[in-house]
């Protein structure tokens, strides 16, 4: 189920919450038992036959959490019943997305001989497994305490993220749910909750979805495509890309709000960033926060720590030699960024893709390291434009290998880029595949590339209302501050209007696929 239906918007969406109060009623446990079945029923509507599967992944991840924290006095064990989850949580996550994948690359060497047949990818799994994970390491660290089942499945199976996330940190979610405050109707985190979705919904259906048929078919023949039309196709798609995942993140906020819940952020102006570090820590943010607690922060101690046996140091300075630095920081970023390219997907593309921006992360840090020798002073407006401009176009390098089919159609998508396809004015090359945007196209291009990069976000616009666990730093055009009135009102109601009558050209979120 999609919550850019009418299904969801009309139907499940009222349901639940209408259900969820009235079982507040009766107290803490039948809202929870609540939450948990209309996440199920939310889940199993798109394929009831991964239902069981996600039940198992609880059932088997609750299990060892629970031996897990019962051997504090043996950490050996501990540590084997970690290292046995993780096997199990990968193994399952391998054997959807990656197994197939393999075995036609097997196929194609001539190693195997036999028919192949690509499984479904349960929607969500790497969302769900990440999640778990997670909360086991943090049982193995002592940072959090088993709650018992019910809170454990409200945890992981709450509808609002259990698709396509945020992913969820136990330590900011479990006091929540355990607060009997969140039980309470609250018209005003209806209202605030209603008022994010809504606009979240219109980023979906009005910004992202409209463009999306010629992106797929100039990714689908990229060798056809000229300069122009190549150029065309790789902004449009940083555009669908952006407000497909803006909208979905602020709609994820909204739903969790108007259940009294708050999520963190997880999207914040990504394209507003100056380096490709700052970019990291504006896009996909609860990722960034996963993979440096869980990945990127235990390789680098480990390998600091070995460095201070073998007498080498771990210190800033150590840091600015080309020893340290490669070992400190070049490592661990490429080891992290390239399992994130991974994550994200099956073939070479997606690890070329992580492992291009390890590349732009690596020499950022380098960059930084050199800086700091530099006196500090004042960046010039025109220094900071070039900046954003620069890490734009790293992002879109990346991102044409994030879409493509395939390395070598990535490949020929940045060799349109460049001209090597001809310069192809509109009229010469990619009108076949009506790809060109025109004069009218490239002005709505433009249109949205000022909204990305000027315009205040959701949560800014919200920032008086506490949308979302952190603080909630001003944007530019504070005029445009939320407020419970008449004007605002009126606003998103044509805005929700607007957002419901494009649904029916809507698509599901690009970050189902993961």
């Amino acid at each position: 189920m999609l919550f850019n239906s009418l299904l969801f918007v009309f139907a499940f969406l009222p349901v639940s919450l209408l259900g969820y109060f009235a079982a507040a009623r009766f107290g803490r446990r039948p809202a929870a038992m609540w939450l948990v079945v209309v996440s199920f029923v939310f889940y199993g509507w798109w394929n009831p036959a991964f239902v069981p599967l996600l039940m198992i992944s609880i059932a088997v991840n609750y299990g060892l959490g629970h031996f897990i924290a019962a051997q504090e006095e043996r950490p050996g064990l501990q540590t084997a019943l970690v290292t046995l989850a993780v096997v199990l949580n990968l193994g399952a996550l391998a054997y959807y997305k990656y197994l197939f994948v393999l075995l036609v690359w097997l196929h194609g060497a001539g190693w195997i001989d036999t028919a192949l047949s690509s499984p479904a990818l349960p929607l969500g799994i790497s969302f769900f497994t990440f999640t778990q994970l997670g909360y086991l390491m943090d049982v193995r660290q002592g940072a959090t305490r088993d709650q018992g089942l019910l809170n454990y499945l409200v945890f992981v199976t709450f509808f609002p993220h259990l698709i396509a996330g945020p992913i969820l940190h136990n330590r900011e979610m479990m006091p929540q749910f355990a607060d009997p405050k969140i039980y309470r109707f609250s018209s005003s985190s209806l209202s605030v909750g209603l008022s994010i979705f809504t606009i979240g919904l219109l980023k979906k259906c009005l910004l992202a979805d409209p463009i999306s048929a010629a992106i797929g078919r100039g990714f689908d023949a990229p060798g056809m495509l000229s300069t122009f039309a190549s150029w065309d196709v790789a902004l449009s798609y940083s555009m669908q890309l952006y407000f497909d995942f803006s909208g979905y993140s602020d709609m994820a906020i909204g739903l969790a709000r108007m259940f009294n819940v708050r999520f963190p952020v997880n999207f914040n102006s990504p394209y507003k960033s100056a380096s490709i570090i700052e970019y990291w820590q504006r896009w996909h943010m609860t990722l960034t926060r996963y993979l440096t607690l869980y990945l990127y922060n235990p390789i680098s101690l480990s390998i600091a720590r070995r460095r201070i046996v073998a007498g080498k140091g771990a210190s800033r300075a150590a840091y600015a030699t080309i020893g340290g630095f490669s070992a400190m920081v070049l490592v661990p970023t490429f080891v992290t960024m390239g399992l994130a390219g991974v994550w994200h997907g099956a073939g070479l593309q997606f690890l070329i893709f992580g492992l291009l921006h390890a590349t732009y992360l690596t020499v950022n840090h380098a960059w930084r390291i050199v800086r700091r020798k530099t006196p500090a002073r004042q960046t010039p407006w025109h220094t900071h434009a070039a900046n954003v401009l620069l890490t734009y176009l790293c992002v879109l390098v990346g991102a044409v290998f994030f879409r493509s089919s395939s390395t070598s159609a990535a490949l020929q998508m940045l060799s349109g880029m460049i001209g090597l396809h001809g310069a192809g004015m509109p009229g010469a090359y990619g009108d076949a595949l009506d790809v060109h945007l025109g004069l009218e196209g490239r002005l709505w291009l433009l249109c949205l590339f000022a909204i990305a990069l000027f315009a205040p976000n959701c949560q800014q616009i919200m920032r008086n209302f506490e949308p979302i666990l952190e603080k909630v730093t001003p944007g530019p055009m504070t005029v445009l501050a939320w407020r419970p009135s008449l004007a605002w009102a009126g606003l998103l109601g044509a805005a929700a209007a607007v957002a419901i009558m494009a649904m029916g050209g809507s698509t599901e979120f690009l970050y189902f696929q993961f």
